[in-house]
């Protein structure tokens, strides 16, 4: 693969992102005993981060646009790093620090909301043809691999105190700054390759036009897959320690299932995609969704951590299976003078399917009709979501020279 040391640096983007919540899903019971908070609370420690980053990711795609992918995305993983480092001192200097780790928790999600989005933009800039699925898949399973990782990691890390996870975002995310910063390939953008504002959004609005049905089914699925499997980590966690009495690092084992089993199905569809775009990608996308509303049906009828762990395993395959495929046709339908705005459009649903999941899945805790009325509805609308991919997304109407290039 061209250009491999770039999106070997930039596979470590989408991992110290995926940190930001995955890692601290298995801590939120323990922070909720700890700041003495209900199950609500606690998941708007997912949701503070999320719906800034997704607020602040069309803008980052704007700018990449217009002034470059690297110039936005190292500062805003110094960001990320700081938010990070001052939920970690709020939690050690103050007293009643819930609040203050909302204040800190937004701050790190406009700095992640330049993060990853902008590495799928990047790796879209350099990489063409058919190899450009394969590197998306490499991000994706990266990502993947973050939330593998990341419930061990923050479940072991609470084994120290429950808000050591904070401060390994700042440990991590300078090194990373600088490291995209020198050895991430940017071709610089030059002033009379800019579109004016004008042209610039009559660009973007022609693009969107063109390929309205294919964006629709990539923003919905990205959003539904995403909403679908932090909600169900959220729940899961909570049950795992309420039903199960499990403790903090044996919740973070059972969670790294359904995420091992999204990153394996990320890293091997991607190189499929390679060799076989035009057959699979669309129905990838179809069936995914159908796995994942498979396993959200079940999950509720569920009565043991082997059979919840099944449900769980069942909607990670989907999510794995969805996500290359959109990330290809979210990076691949516009050109590189718009594909940042787009891209970051796509990265704007998935923050707030990963923002709405946690908060809401937490109260289905309060009634087994909640409980099963939202994971069930979520069930159908994947399903829904799924048939009108099936229908409306033509890899060769909307990835021609990828496709051109994957038959060759």
């Amino acid at each position: 693969m061209k250009e491999f040391k770039t999106v070997a640096i930039l596979c470590t983007v989408p991992f110290i992102m995926v940190l930001g919540n995955s890692m601290l899903i298995p801590v939120l019971p323990t922070i909720q005993h700890q700041l003495s908070i209900g199950a609500s609370q606690a998941g708007l420690l997912i949701t503070m981060f999320s719906i800034p980053a997704g607020l602040v990711i069309p803008f980052a795609g704007l700018l990449s646009d217009r002034i470059g992918r690297k110039p936005i995305m190292v500062p805003a993983l110094i960001v990320y790093g700081i938010g990070g480092l001052l939920a970690g001192l709020a939690a050690v200097f103050i007293e009643k620090p819930f609040y203050f780790l909302l204040a800190a928790r937004v701050i790190q999600g406009i700095g992640a909301g330049g993060t990853y989005q902008l590495a799928m933009a990047l790796v879209g800039d350099v990489i063409q043809g058919s190899d450009r699925a394969q590197a998306l898949g490499l991000l994706e399973a990266s990502n993947g691999l973050g939330k593998v990782i990341s419930p061990l990691a923050g479940a072991a890390l609470a084994l120290i105190t429950w808000y050591t996870p904070f401060f390994v975002y700042g440990v991590l995310a300078l090194p990373i700054a600088i490291a995209v910063w020198l050895i991430a390939k940017e071709a610089p953008v030059k002033k009379e390759q800019q579109q004016s504002l004008r042209e610039y959004f009559q660009s973007f609005a022609e693009v969107m036009r063109e390929n309205a049905s294919v964006l629709a089914m990539t923003f919905l699925s990205g959003a539904i897959v995403l909403f679908a499997l932090f909600g169900m980590l959220s729940y899961f966690s909570d049950i795992l320690e309420k039903r199960f009495g499990l403790e903090v690092f044996q919740r973070g084992m059972v969670l790294a299932i359904p995420v091992f089993v999204m990153a394996a199905v990320s890293f091997i569809l991607g190189t499929v995609l390679k060799s076989h775009m035009n057959k699979f990608l669309k129905w990838a996308i179809f069936g995914g969704l159908g796995a994942l509303a498979t396993g959200m049906f079940l999950f509720p009828l569920m009565n043991s951590i082997v059979t919840f762990s099944m449900a769980a395993a069942l909607i990670g395959l989907g999510t794995g299976s969805v996500l290359p495929s959109l990330n290809t046709l979210a990076t691949s339908v516009a050109s590189k003078k718009s594909r940042g705005i787009v891209t970051c459009l796509y990265g704007t649903v998935r923050f707030f399917g990963v923002a709405i999941g946690p908060p809401l899945f937490g109260n289905c805790l309060k009634s087994e009709l909640n409980e099963r009325t939202v994971f069930w509805i979520t069930a159908a609308v994947a399903l829904i979501i799924g048939l009108c991919a099936a229908f409306l997304v033509n890899p060769q109407d909307a990835l021609p020279d990828a496709v051109k290039s994957n038959e060759e």
